[in-house]
C-alpha cells in the first residue's frame, strides 16, 4: 500500500523529508562509489539501504539505529 505523490515543481520544502534523504543518500552512498554498471550500483544501493533502514542512527528517534529503537519490528522490510 505505497502511494506515488507527487508535489508542485520548484516546491522542495514541501517534500522536507524525502529531500534530505536524498542528500543523506548522494552524501554517503552515490559520492562514496563509483558504479562499473547498473548492476554494481544495484547491489550498492540495496546494501546501504539496508544499512539506513536497520544501523544508521537518526536524529529523529534520539540518535539510534532503528533496530534499537524499533526491536523485532523490521522484518518484512521492502529491501
Amino acid at each position: 500500500n505505497i502511494e506515488h505523490e507527487r508535489i508542485p515543481v520548484k516546491t522542495p520544502n514541501m517534500n522536507a523529508y524525502i529531500e534530505s534523504f536524498h542528500a543523506i543518500l548522494e552524501d554517503e552512498c552515490y559520492s562514496r562509489n563509483e558504479f562499473r554498471d547498473f548492476a554494481e550500483a544495484y547491489q550498492v544501493i540495496a546494501e546501504y539501504m539496508d544499512y539506513y533502514n536497520t544501523r544508521r542512527r537518526h536524529s529523529s528517534i534520539n540518535y539510534m539505529a532503528p533496530e534499537e529503537f524499533y526491536p523485532g519490528k523490521l522484518q518484512g522490510s521492502l529491501w
